[in-house]
């Protein structure tokens, strides 16, 4: 059973990323503020879920939410200030977009650039562990997918359609056989 906050009489958003290990596309963050009697069973860290499920899930925290935002880091900065601080960009976006001003900042994972004037917890697999990290993982993981599928009409042999942007066989043998696309992430070892 996932904890509907750290800290009770305090407003908190959960914040994750998604796409941190993909070859191509942004990296997309989300930021949520629950209620505090928030209290759903299904609701779980999005790789914990099926496609269905987390699809299912994404209209019912977004009508349920206190607030909740989406922000991103771009390819090409994910290549300028590489991929762990394009993920707390992302972040910070997703924060600077919430309708309501969290007190406080529930992080997934062991390390985070401080947001300023909100102070935060790191929270490692905090997905699997808090409400609103799992809700926002849930929207981040849904919102990229989405972008990942619209980029597969563009470029339909990199199968993003089916891999999402990650680093399956398909997608290294198309990038070594039709070589890079904008959304390609240079920095990153594409072809191993």
């Amino acid at each position: 059973m996932l904890l509907p906050y750290l800290e009770s009489n305090r407003v908190e958003a959960g914040c994750d990323e998604a796409g941190r290990g993909c070859l191509a596309g942004s990296v997309f963050a989300a930021a949520v503020v629950l209620p505090p009697d928030f209290r759903n069973d299904l609701l779980n860290d999005s790789k914990q879920l099926s496609e269905k499920q987390s699809y299912a899930l994404r209209p019912l925290i977004e009508s349920e939410a206190l607030a909740w935002s989406i922000g991103l880091s771009t390819t090409e900065e994910i290549d300028e200030i590489n991929i762990l601080n394009a993920s707390f960009l992302a972040m910070h976006r997703a924060i600077s977009g919430l309708s309501v001003v969290p007190q406080h900042l529930l992080i997934d994972g062991n390390r985070f650039k401080p947001y300023p004037g909100v102070p935060h917890t790191t929270i490692v697999k905090g997905d699997g562990k808090y409400l609103s990290i799992a809700a926002a993982s849930i929207l981040a993981k849904t919102y990229r997918d989405d972008y990942m599928v619209k980029l597969a009409e563009e470029h339909p042999v990199y199968r993003w359609k089916e891999n999402k942007g990650y680093p399956t066989k398909a997608h290294r043998l198309a990038i070594q056989t039709y070589g890079f696309t904008l959304y390609h992430r240079k920095t990153f070892s594409c072809l191993q």
